[in-house]
Protein backbone atom coordinates (compact mmCIF):
# COMPACT_ATOMS: atom_id res chain seq x y z
CA UNK A 1 0.00 0.00 0.00
CA UNK A 2 2.67 2.63 0.27
CA UNK A 3 4.00 2.13 -2.97
CA UNK A 4 0.19 2.21 -4.39
CA UNK A 5 -0.44 5.67 -2.30
CA UNK A 6 3.32 6.98 -3.44
CA UNK A 7 1.98 6.14 -7.15
CA UNK A 8 -1.64 8.11 -6.78
CA UNK A 9 0.45 11.28 -5.27
CA UNK A 10 2.69 11.12 -7.96
CA UNK A 11 0.04 10.42 -10.77
CA UNK A 12 -2.11 13.61 -9.25
CA UNK A 13 0.51 15.79 -8.91
CA UNK A 14 0.03 16.33 -5.19
CA UNK A 15 4.31 15.97 -5.15
CA UNK A 16 6.68 17.06 -7.76
CA UNK A 17 9.65 16.26 -8.17
CA UNK A 18 12.56 18.98 -9.33
CA UNK A 19 16.05 17.47 -8.93
CA UNK A 20 17.44 20.03 -11.58
CA UNK A 21 14.84 23.06 -10.44
CA UNK A 22 14.34 22.47 -6.89
CA UNK A 23 12.04 24.51 -5.23
CA UNK A 24 12.82 27.09 -2.72
CA UNK A 25 11.05 26.33 1.32
CA UNK A 26 9.76 29.40 3.67
CA UNK A 27 13.23 28.63 5.64
CA UNK A 28 15.21 29.37 2.55
CA UNK A 29 16.31 25.61 2.12
CA UNK A 30 16.33 24.66 -1.47
CA UNK A 31 14.42 21.00 -2.34
CA UNK A 32 13.80 19.12 -5.29
CA UNK A 33 10.66 18.17 -3.56
CA UNK A 34 7.77 19.61 -3.33
CA UNK A 35 4.72 17.97 -1.56
CA UNK A 36 0.87 19.55 -1.16
CA UNK A 37 -1.57 16.47 0.09
CA UNK A 38 -4.40 19.01 0.02
CA UNK A 39 -4.88 17.79 -3.52
CA UNK A 40 -5.32 14.25 -2.54
CA UNK A 41 -9.57 15.82 -1.67
CA UNK A 42 -10.18 16.06 -4.55
CA UNK A 43 -9.77 12.75 -5.92
CA UNK A 44 -12.34 10.35 -4.42
CA UNK A 45 -10.41 6.77 -5.33
CA UNK A 46 -7.15 8.13 -3.89
CA UNK A 47 -8.49 9.92 0.02
CA UNK A 48 -10.53 6.31 -0.14
CA UNK A 49 -7.10 4.72 -0.66
CA UNK A 50 -5.44 6.86 2.27
CA UNK A 51 -8.20 6.99 4.57
CA UNK A 52 -8.06 3.20 4.62
CA UNK A 53 -4.28 2.81 4.94
CA UNK A 54 -4.91 5.57 7.55
CA UNK A 55 -7.33 3.32 9.45
CA UNK A 56 -5.21 -0.27 9.12
CA UNK A 57 -2.06 1.80 10.46
CA UNK A 58 -3.63 3.49 13.62
CA UNK A 59 -5.67 0.02 13.99
CA UNK A 60 -2.11 -1.76 13.91
CA UNK A 61 0.12 0.86 15.51
CA UNK A 62 -2.91 2.07 18.17
CA UNK A 63 -5.02 0.04 19.14
CA UNK A 64 -6.32 1.82 21.91
CA UNK A 65 -7.42 4.68 20.23
CA UNK A 66 -10.52 6.32 21.48
CA UNK A 67 -10.59 9.68 19.61
CA UNK A 68 -9.16 10.73 16.20
CA UNK A 69 -8.08 14.39 16.23
CA UNK A 70 -7.09 16.11 13.09
CA UNK A 71 -4.69 19.38 13.01
CA UNK A 72 -5.97 22.45 11.08
CA UNK A 73 -6.42 22.77 8.38
CA UNK A 74 -4.98 19.99 6.23
CA UNK A 75 -5.26 17.01 8.45
CA UNK A 76 -9.14 17.47 9.17
CA UNK A 77 -10.45 15.77 6.06
CA UNK A 78 -8.25 12.84 6.69
CA UNK A 79 -9.02 12.60 10.23
CA UNK A 80 -13.22 13.01 9.05
CA UNK A 81 -12.55 9.74 6.88
CA UNK A 82 -10.29 7.79 8.99
CA UNK A 83 -12.77 8.44 12.28
CA UNK A 84 -16.21 7.35 10.10
CA UNK A 85 -13.98 4.35 9.32
CA UNK A 86 -12.95 3.42 12.87
CA UNK A 87 -16.14 4.21 14.45
CA UNK A 88 -14.70 6.80 16.52
CA UNK A 89 -15.49 10.41 17.34
CA UNK A 90 -13.34 13.12 15.56
CA UNK A 91 -11.92 16.48 16.80
CA UNK A 92 -9.42 18.80 15.51
CA UNK A 93 -6.68 20.83 16.69
CA UNK A 94 -6.36 24.76 16.10
CA UNK A 95 -2.95 26.21 15.25
CA UNK A 96 -3.43 28.53 18.24
CA UNK A 97 -6.28 29.20 20.46
CA UNK A 98 -9.40 31.13 19.39
CA UNK A 99 -9.68 34.79 20.49
CA UNK A 100 -13.21 34.90 21.09
CA UNK A 101 -15.60 32.66 22.94
CA UNK A 102 -14.21 30.10 25.30
CA UNK A 103 -10.78 30.48 23.48
CA UNK A 104 -10.75 26.59 22.47
CA UNK A 105 -7.89 24.87 20.80
CA UNK A 106 -9.31 21.62 20.13
CA UNK A 107 -13.04 22.05 18.57
CA UNK A 108 -15.04 19.03 19.15
CA UNK A 109 -15.85 16.87 22.61
CA UNK A 110 -12.81 15.34 24.49
CA UNK A 111 -12.50 13.58 28.18
CA UNK A 112 -10.17 13.51 30.81
CA UNK A 113 -7.06 10.57 29.30
CA UNK A 114 -9.01 10.05 26.19
CA UNK A 115 -6.37 7.75 23.99
CA UNK A 116 -6.08 10.53 20.94
CA UNK A 117 -4.05 10.06 18.02
CA UNK A 118 -3.33 12.92 15.75
CA UNK A 119 -3.50 12.90 12.23
CA UNK A 120 -1.79 15.16 10.22
CA UNK A 121 -0.98 15.14 5.97
CA UNK A 122 2.81 15.87 6.15
CA UNK A 123 5.67 15.44 8.05
CA UNK A 124 8.92 17.43 8.01
CA UNK A 125 10.75 18.27 11.20
CA UNK A 126 7.78 17.74 12.99
CA UNK A 127 7.52 20.86 14.48
CA UNK A 128 3.53 21.82 14.12
CA UNK A 129 1.64 18.46 14.85
CA UNK A 130 3.62 18.43 17.71
CA UNK A 131 2.68 21.64 18.38
CA UNK A 132 -0.56 20.36 18.04
CA UNK A 133 -0.03 17.19 20.58
CA UNK A 134 1.28 19.34 22.89
CA UNK A 135 -2.23 21.27 22.76
CA UNK A 136 -4.03 18.14 23.07
CA UNK A 137 -2.04 17.15 26.21
CA UNK A 138 -2.86 20.47 28.32
CA UNK A 139 -6.53 20.02 27.54
CA UNK A 140 -6.64 16.24 28.78
CA UNK A 141 -5.97 14.05 25.90
CA UNK A 142 -3.54 11.24 26.40
CA UNK A 143 -1.94 11.55 23.00
CA UNK A 144 -0.47 7.97 21.67
CA UNK A 145 0.99 9.26 18.86
CA UNK A 146 0.58 10.69 15.26
CA UNK A 147 -0.27 9.16 11.96
CA UNK A 148 0.41 10.77 8.41
CA UNK A 149 0.15 10.30 4.86
CA UNK A 150 3.68 11.08 3.71
CA UNK A 151 7.27 12.02 5.60
CA UNK A 152 10.14 13.59 4.35
CA UNK A 153 12.22 10.93 6.83
CA UNK A 154 14.59 14.08 7.76
CA UNK A 155 16.77 13.72 10.59
CA UNK A 156 15.48 16.33 12.27
CA UNK A 157 11.77 15.58 12.29
CA UNK A 158 12.96 12.00 13.87
CA UNK A 159 15.09 13.67 16.51
CA UNK A 160 12.17 16.23 17.48
CA UNK A 161 9.86 12.99 17.84
CA UNK A 162 12.05 11.40 19.82
CA UNK A 163 12.53 14.26 22.16
CA UNK A 164 9.01 14.84 22.38
CA UNK A 165 8.75 11.01 23.08
CA UNK A 166 5.93 9.95 20.77
CA UNK A 167 5.60 7.44 17.88
CA UNK A 168 4.50 8.18 14.31
CA UNK A 169 3.91 5.79 11.68
CA UNK A 170 3.38 6.90 7.98
CA UNK A 171 1.74 4.98 5.02
CA UNK A 172 4.29 6.37 2.39
CA UNK A 173 8.00 8.16 2.46
CA UNK A 174 10.45 9.96 0.48
CA UNK A 175 12.45 7.04 0.07
CA UNK A 176 9.74 4.64 -1.20
CA UNK A 177 8.22 7.82 -3.47
CA UNK A 178 11.47 7.92 -5.07
CA UNK A 179 11.80 3.70 -5.85
CA UNK A 180 8.42 4.21 -7.32
CA UNK A 181 9.62 7.29 -9.34
CA UNK A 182 12.20 5.66 -10.74
CA UNK A 183 10.01 2.33 -11.50
CA UNK A 184 7.47 4.97 -13.47
CA UNK A 185 9.74 7.02 -15.18
CA UNK A 186 9.32 10.16 -13.42
CA UNK A 187 13.23 10.30 -12.57
CA UNK A 188 16.17 8.82 -14.06
CA UNK A 189 18.44 6.11 -12.83
CA UNK A 190 21.11 8.53 -12.62
CA UNK A 191 18.64 11.02 -10.34
CA UNK A 192 17.85 8.75 -8.29
CA UNK A 193 21.06 8.95 -5.70
CA UNK A 194 21.28 12.96 -5.47
CA UNK A 195 17.71 12.52 -4.80
CA UNK A 196 17.99 10.55 -2.06
CA UNK A 197 20.92 12.38 -0.30
CA UNK A 198 18.63 14.91 0.01
CA UNK A 199 16.97 13.26 3.03
CA UNK A 200 20.22 12.94 5.14
CA UNK A 201 21.54 16.72 4.82
CA UNK A 202 18.88 18.82 3.36
CA UNK A 203 20.93 21.61 4.39
CA UNK A 204 24.11 20.72 2.39
CA UNK A 205 21.91 19.18 -0.71
CA UNK A 206 20.78 22.84 -0.58
CA UNK A 207 24.23 24.79 0.06
CA UNK A 208 24.94 22.36 -3.51
CA UNK A 209 22.48 23.69 -5.15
Amino acid sequence: MSKVIAKHLLEIKAVFLAPDEPFTWASGLHSPIYCDNRMTMSYPAVRRDIAKALADKIKTEFPEVEVIAGTATAGIPHAAWVAELLDLPMVYIRSKPKDHGKGNQIEGRITPNQKMVVIEDLISTGGSVLEACAAAKKEGADVLGVAAIFSYQLPKGYANFEAAGLPYVTITNYSELLEVAKESGYINHEQFAPLLDWKKDPKAWSDAH
